[in-house]
Protein backbone atom coordinates (compact mmCIF):
# COMPACT_ATOMS: atom_id res chain seq x y z
CA UNK A 1 0.00 0.00 0.00
CA UNK A 2 2.96 2.33 0.48
CA UNK A 3 3.58 2.39 -3.27
CA UNK A 4 0.05 3.78 -3.78
CA UNK A 5 0.70 6.50 -1.19
CA UNK A 6 3.92 7.38 -3.01
CA UNK A 7 2.13 7.65 -6.36
CA UNK A 8 -1.03 9.51 -5.24
CA UNK A 9 0.45 11.49 -2.35
CA UNK A 10 -0.97 12.25 1.08
CA UNK A 11 -4.69 12.49 1.81
CA UNK A 12 -4.40 15.84 3.56
CA UNK A 13 -4.91 17.92 0.40
CA UNK A 14 -1.19 18.51 -0.20
CA UNK A 15 -0.19 16.16 -3.03
CA UNK A 16 2.34 17.46 -5.53
CA UNK A 17 1.37 18.39 -9.08
CA UNK A 18 2.58 15.02 -10.35
CA UNK A 19 0.63 13.22 -7.62
CA UNK A 20 -2.53 15.15 -8.55
CA UNK A 21 -1.92 14.12 -12.17
CA UNK A 22 -1.51 10.49 -11.07
CA UNK A 23 -4.77 10.78 -9.11
CA UNK A 24 -6.50 12.19 -12.20
CA UNK A 25 -5.36 9.28 -14.38
CA UNK A 26 -6.25 6.66 -11.76
CA UNK A 27 -9.65 8.25 -11.07
CA UNK A 28 -10.42 8.54 -14.79
CA UNK A 29 -9.74 4.83 -15.25
CA UNK A 30 -11.65 4.08 -12.04
CA UNK A 31 -14.63 6.13 -13.30
CA UNK A 32 -14.65 4.20 -16.57
CA UNK A 33 -14.52 0.95 -14.58
CA UNK A 34 -17.45 2.10 -12.43
CA UNK A 35 -19.51 2.96 -15.51
CA UNK A 36 -18.70 -0.42 -17.08
CA UNK A 37 -19.71 -2.23 -13.87
CA UNK A 38 -22.85 -0.17 -13.28
CA UNK A 39 -23.94 -0.42 -16.92
CA UNK A 40 -24.89 2.21 -19.47
CA UNK A 41 -28.38 2.60 -18.06
CA UNK A 42 -27.04 4.12 -14.84
CA UNK A 43 -25.88 7.26 -16.56
CA UNK A 44 -28.50 7.55 -19.29
CA UNK A 45 -32.15 7.04 -18.33
CA UNK A 46 -31.83 7.93 -14.70
CA UNK A 47 -34.10 6.37 -12.09
CA UNK A 48 -33.96 7.71 -8.53
CA UNK A 49 -31.49 4.97 -7.60
CA UNK A 50 -29.33 5.81 -10.62
CA UNK A 51 -29.31 9.50 -9.73
CA UNK A 52 -28.18 8.79 -6.17
CA UNK A 53 -25.42 6.48 -7.34
CA UNK A 54 -24.24 8.98 -9.98
CA UNK A 55 -24.10 11.81 -7.44
CA UNK A 56 -22.28 9.75 -4.82
CA UNK A 57 -19.78 8.34 -7.33
CA UNK A 58 -19.05 11.84 -8.63
CA UNK A 59 -18.72 13.23 -5.12
CA UNK A 60 -16.44 10.42 -3.97
CA UNK A 61 -14.20 10.73 -7.01
CA UNK A 62 -14.03 14.49 -6.51
CA UNK A 63 -13.08 14.17 -2.84
CA UNK A 64 -10.47 11.54 -3.66
CA UNK A 65 -9.08 13.80 -6.40
CA UNK A 66 -8.65 16.80 -4.13
CA UNK A 67 -7.32 14.81 -1.20
CA UNK A 68 -10.30 15.68 1.01
CA UNK A 69 -10.93 11.98 1.63
CA UNK A 70 -8.53 9.04 1.98
CA UNK A 71 -7.72 7.81 -1.54
CA UNK A 72 -7.89 4.01 -1.29
CA UNK A 73 -10.86 3.85 1.15
CA UNK A 74 -12.77 6.28 -1.11
CA UNK A 75 -12.17 4.05 -4.11
CA UNK A 76 -13.14 0.94 -2.13
CA UNK A 77 -16.39 2.50 -0.87
CA UNK A 78 -17.27 3.83 -4.31
CA UNK A 79 -16.61 0.49 -5.96
CA UNK A 80 -18.74 -1.27 -3.35
CA UNK A 81 -21.59 1.20 -4.02
CA UNK A 82 -21.39 0.63 -7.77
CA UNK A 83 -21.35 -3.15 -7.34
CA UNK A 84 -24.30 -2.95 -4.94
CA UNK A 85 -26.15 -0.81 -7.49
CA UNK A 86 -25.45 -3.41 -10.16
CA UNK A 87 -26.82 -6.21 -7.96
CA UNK A 88 -29.95 -4.20 -7.11
CA UNK A 89 -30.46 -3.44 -10.82
CA UNK A 90 -30.13 -7.14 -11.65
CA UNK A 91 -32.51 -8.06 -8.81
CA UNK A 92 -35.16 -5.61 -10.08
CA UNK A 93 -35.25 -7.55 -13.34
CA UNK A 94 -36.29 -10.65 -11.38
CA UNK A 95 -38.51 -9.05 -8.73
CA UNK A 96 -41.47 -6.84 -9.66
CA UNK A 97 -42.08 -5.64 -6.07
CA UNK A 98 -38.43 -4.59 -5.75
CA UNK A 99 -38.58 -2.92 -9.18
CA UNK A 100 -41.68 -0.94 -8.17
CA UNK A 101 -39.98 0.13 -4.93
CA UNK A 102 -36.69 1.16 -6.57
CA UNK A 103 -37.91 2.44 -9.94
CA UNK A 104 -41.52 3.39 -9.27
CA UNK A 105 -44.44 2.79 -11.61
CA UNK A 106 -45.39 4.37 -14.90
CA UNK A 107 -48.44 6.65 -14.74
CA UNK A 108 -50.98 7.21 -17.48
CA UNK A 109 -51.39 10.95 -18.04
CA UNK A 110 -53.60 10.92 -21.16
CA UNK A 111 -55.99 8.27 -22.46
CA UNK A 112 -57.99 8.75 -25.67
CA UNK A 113 -57.32 12.48 -25.78
CA UNK A 114 -58.38 13.11 -22.17
CA UNK A 115 -55.84 14.22 -19.56
CA UNK A 116 -55.91 12.50 -16.18
CA UNK A 117 -55.72 15.57 -13.90
CA UNK A 118 -55.30 13.46 -10.74
CA UNK A 119 -52.23 11.69 -12.19
CA UNK A 120 -50.83 15.00 -13.42
CA UNK A 121 -51.25 16.50 -9.95
CA UNK A 122 -49.71 13.44 -8.27
CA UNK A 123 -46.59 13.71 -10.47
CA UNK A 124 -46.45 17.53 -10.51
CA UNK A 125 -47.07 17.75 -14.25
CA UNK A 126 -48.59 21.05 -15.38
CA UNK A 127 -50.60 21.45 -18.57
CA UNK A 128 -47.57 23.16 -20.10
CA UNK A 129 -45.29 20.28 -19.06
CA UNK A 130 -47.66 17.78 -20.62
CA UNK A 131 -47.94 19.75 -23.86
CA UNK A 132 -44.15 20.06 -23.98
CA UNK A 133 -43.87 16.28 -23.60
CA UNK A 134 -46.35 15.80 -26.44
CA UNK A 135 -44.49 18.23 -28.70
CA UNK A 136 -41.22 16.41 -27.96
CA UNK A 137 -42.93 13.32 -29.39
CA UNK A 138 -44.18 15.25 -32.46
CA UNK A 139 -47.80 15.39 -31.28
CA UNK A 140 -49.66 18.71 -31.52
CA UNK A 141 -52.52 18.40 -29.05
CA UNK A 142 -54.27 16.12 -26.53
CA UNK A 143 -56.90 15.08 -29.05
CA UNK A 144 -54.16 13.44 -31.15
CA UNK A 145 -53.08 11.18 -28.24
CA UNK A 146 -54.26 7.64 -27.68
CA UNK A 147 -52.01 7.18 -24.64
CA UNK A 148 -49.39 9.33 -22.88
CA UNK A 149 -47.48 7.85 -19.98
CA UNK A 150 -45.04 9.28 -17.45
CA UNK A 151 -42.43 6.54 -17.56
CA UNK A 152 -40.40 5.38 -14.57
CA UNK A 153 -37.38 7.33 -15.80
CA UNK A 154 -39.37 10.59 -15.84
CA UNK A 155 -39.88 10.82 -19.61
CA UNK A 156 -43.34 11.21 -21.12
CA UNK A 157 -43.95 8.61 -23.82
CA UNK A 158 -46.76 9.08 -26.32
CA UNK A 159 -48.80 6.74 -28.49
CA UNK A 160 -50.55 8.89 -31.12
CA UNK A 161 -54.05 8.08 -32.31
CA UNK A 162 -54.45 6.37 -35.64
CA UNK A 163 -55.38 8.93 -38.29
CA UNK A 164 -57.85 6.92 -40.28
Amino acid sequence: MEWIATIVGPDDGTPSILQFCARAVILFLFGVLCIRIAGRRTFSSLSPLDIIVAIVVGSNISRAMTGKAPFVPSLAGTLLLVILHRFVAMATVRSNPLARFVKGRPAILVRDGMADRAAMLRYNISDEDLLEGLRMEQVRCLEDVELATMERGGKISVVPRDKR
